[in-house]
């Protein structure tokens, strides 16, 4: 009976992940931004309001995916990396102060504007670490439904704008079923399933050891390791990006299942506000680090774009951006939020 069930799930899962490839596939028709990833954020957005479809979310697939974004992200470092590295140095320091004025900022608006208690506000206000803020708001009994809600809104509206600030503002094309590495018919298998194979276990040793993100962190260190020493050379295939595309993409959309509609638009307008300040505060200091350092835009606006790490390592993959630069800001911001917000959550 339980295998039945198990089986059962696991068929609903493939649903949903159908529901956001026919998503991608009207996005890839109408030429839009990222059509794998927004296309199948859409339609199962859409989707999870009829409560008589049989689809389940795919969290099966989550930690997967995760693990291959970590290995794809390590496979940016490569030897020649090693001469930029210090000099990504300086435009970290600002991430101390960009991490600060955002968590501030949030705090002051969810308390003051929208009414939040201050463990929620407090919490609501983190530019990053969803997992890890309701692991803290299950400490400190902050409203861990509205904490998921609007982190959940917030990484929405960052994935969503991007794509469409970076095609038509930048004027990078991105619409389309474009190549983004190469085909799986083109690349080392053996090579390819020995870095799955490592990925995995230090997937599970970066989750024992408790390790934020572990299971993109773990596999992204060991694939760095590997590609630096030029141990592995084959890239990811495309089609395994793509796929991996529609699975975050489907994961977003089933956030906004089970809530009303008339909470999802509220928790909506009230997170745009804050989308709005980190958009201006992330513009300030895009400004200032792209006068001091000679950075390429398109990174040094993926950096100081607070969304999720996945989400964002992802995107900056899809668009040929500088990956290193990128995941090292996001690692350090990471870092600042989850200790920041342990700290400060235990003095609430």
């Amino acid at each position: 009976m339980l295998s039945e069930f198990n089986f059962n799930s696991f068929i609903k899962m493939i649903y949903a992940l159908c529901v956001g490839l026919i998503g991608s596939l009207i996005f890839i028709y109408f030429h839009l931004p990222l059509p794998w990833l927004l296309g199948s954020i859409l339609a199962t957005s859409l989707a999870v309001r009829f409560e008589k479809l049989p689809i389940q979310n795919p969290k099966l697939f989550a930690s997967p995916a995760r693990i291959v974004i970590g290995l794809t992200i390590g496979s940016s470092f490569t030897p020649q990396v090693l001469e930029y590295i210090g000099s990504y140095f300086f435009s970290l320091l600002f991430i101390i102060p960009f991490s600060a004025i955002t968590i501030i900022a949030g705090l002051i608006y969810y308390e003051k504007f929208l009414g939040f208690d201050k463990k929620t506000a407090y919490l609501s206000a983190m530019p990053g670490g969803l997992i890890e803020m309701i692991i803290i708001a299950e400490e400190i009994k902050a409203n861990i439904a509205k904490i998921t809600l609007v982190q959940s809104s917030r990484l929405f509206f960052i994935v969503v704008s991007l794509p469409f600030i970076i095609q038509y503002i930048l004027g990078i094309d991105i619409r389309g079923n474009q190549t983004i590495t190469t085909s799986v018919v083109n690349v080392d298998l053996l090579e390819l399933i020995f870095l799955f194979v490592v990925g995995i276990f230090a997937a599970v040793f970066a989750k024992k050891i408790k390790l934020s993100a572990a299971f993109l962190i773990g596999p992204m260190i060991i694939s760095i390791i590997l590609h630096l020493t030029a141990v592995v050379t084959t890239p990811m295939p495309d089609e395994l990006l793509k796929f991996v595309q529609v699975v975050f993409g489907t994961l977003i959309g089933f956030t906004f299942k089970g809530i009303k509609l008339s909470e999802v638009m509220k928790t909506l307008l009230g997170t745009f506000g804050h989308f709005l300040i980190l958009i201006f505060i992330s513009f300030i200091f895009i400004v200032i680090v792209s006068s001091l350092f000679d950075f390429d835009l398109l990174s040094i606006l993926l950096a100081f774009s607070p969304g999720g790490q996945a989400d964002i390592n992802l995107i900056a993959i899809l668009v040929g951006a500088t990956v290193p630069y990128i995941t090292l800001h996001h690692i350090v911001r990471l870092f600042i939020v989850v200790n920041i917000a342990y700290f400060f959550a235990k003095k609430i």
